[in-house]
């Protein structure tokens, strides 16, 4: 549908290993920080959206996780809907929300993010994302992960494969799947977590902040090949918060500068036909250019679900910045790259700025605001009016499970 809601404040905490800190006190931070942003008080709130993917297995808090985070704030009385939807929870609460503000029915919504990962058994995080498959047919998953890999000449390792996350196999295997298809190569997934990483040293949120080289990449600890540590997203802890209002409000409010909600876009995977050219993020792209009215040249930053360095790349070509199989030269070209043609990932992405799963869809869209009103600091995209966030989730057959796309401009 078409949108008409405004972002009126955004705030977040410092991703990164919080072991000191519980749900609530994260989520607290960070909606505080964007009701102080949006210069509103909490009672002014009509819904609220929680995007949470692992608090039940990491800290119990099974069932009710934002009603109570916000009621620790005093924040009661108004609907609270907790979204789950794999890596894609917190761009999927900020979509229903600009619906719902959209639709007219609600001028004042929060939509917050956040998530526990660290935990001493490092067994229960990689619980999460081998969760984020079909499990009743997880043998056949890791089967079709074998097959991709070997379908590109290589036998993936499988003798530690109980220590990493089940979805860096499978991101290997698609990098494999480009690599033999395209002659992508390894340091061009390298340029992609260095380029990241310079990013991520510009950004005092971000988990990690020092800068790396690509040659330090290529000879950091391999996790599964082509994949080395550098190349695959943290763990981590945080929030993420953002206030959506409707034309109305933000003409009340006063706003200075909002940043309008142009189009947003939700799609699950499906099971393609031979004959379908688009599949899952492709779709998600161009239907949200569509709606807005503009295409990929118009873009002037995006925030992209790196979860794997190859997994960047590869979006590069479904969000129709280049052609398939260009990835690659656009990275060793620089033009992804802050100065360059169209910067992404300007945070340091789930690579270096963290993933907390469920605040990092709307993390996204809080560096994006950000960017578009000029407050970005060193790493500010000079002149930025249109922004782009790509979140996607979970595995289920060829592809994402979920998918969210949205498009922001001044």
């Amino acid at each position: 549908m078409k949108q008409n809601a405004y972002i009126a404040g955004v705030g977040m905490t410092r991703f990164g290993k919080h072991l000191d800190r519980g749900l609530k006190s994260l989520t607290v931070e960070a909606v505080e920080m964007a009701l102080k942003d949006a210069a509103i008080d909490s009672k002014e709130l009509e819904a609220a959206y929680m995007g949470n993917a692992a608090a039940g297995i990491i800290v119990g808090q099974v069932c009710i996780p934002g009603e109570v985070a916000l009621r620790a704030m005093g924040i009661g009385f108004i609907p609270v809907i907790n979204i789950e939807n794999a890596c894609a929870s917190g761009s999927t609460a900020f979509n229903q929300a600009a619906v719902m503000v959209s639709a007219g029915l609600y001028d004042v919504v929060l939509v917050t993010g956040s998530e526990k990962l660290f935990h001493q058994d490092k067994r229960k995080p990689f619980s999460v994302f081998t969760g984020a498959v079909d499990v009743e047919n997880l043998a056949g998953v890791k089967q079709q992960i074998l097959s991709q890999a070997k379908a590109a000449g290589v036998k993936l390792d499988q003798e530690n494969a109980d220590k990493r996350s089940l979805f860096m196999d499978i991101y290997a295997a698609t990098a494999l799947e480009h690599m033999n298809t395209y002659g992508t190569t390894q340091a061009q997934f390298a340029a992609v977590s260095a380029k990241n990483a310079f990013h991520g040293s510009l950004n005092p949120r971000a988990q990690y902040q020092d800068a790396i080289s690509i040659e330090e990449v290529l000879s950091a600890p391999e996790i599964v090949y082509p994949l080395t540590l550098p190349m695959c997203s943290p763990i981590g802890d945080g929030a993420a918060a953002v206030i959506l209002v409707s034309e109305r409000k933000a003409r009340q409010l006063g706003l200075k500068d909002p940043v309008k909600v142009v189009s947003s876009v939700l799609r699950t995977g499906w099971d393609y036909s031979p004959d379908e050219e688009r599949h899952l993020a492709e779709t998600c792209a161009y239907e949200a250019y569509e709606e807005a009215g503009l295409g990929p040249q118009d873009l002037d930053c995006i925030e992209l679900h790196d979860a794997s360095a190859p997994s960047e790349l590869i979006y590069y070509e479904h969000l129709g910045l280049c052609d398939k199989g260009e990835g690659g030269r656009l990275i060793e070209e620089g033009e992804t790259k802050l100065g360059g043609r169209i910067p992404v990932n300007t945070s340091g992405g789930l690579l270096r700025k963290g993933h907390p799963i469920g605040a990092t869809g709307v993390a996204q869209i809080v560096e994006l605001t950000e960017q578009l009103q000029g407050r970005s600091g060193k790493r500010q995209v000079e002149g930025a009016r249109v922004a782009m966030a790509e979140n996607g989730g979970g595995m289920i057959g060829e592809d994402a499970a979920a998918l969210v796309v949205t498009i922001l401009s001044k």
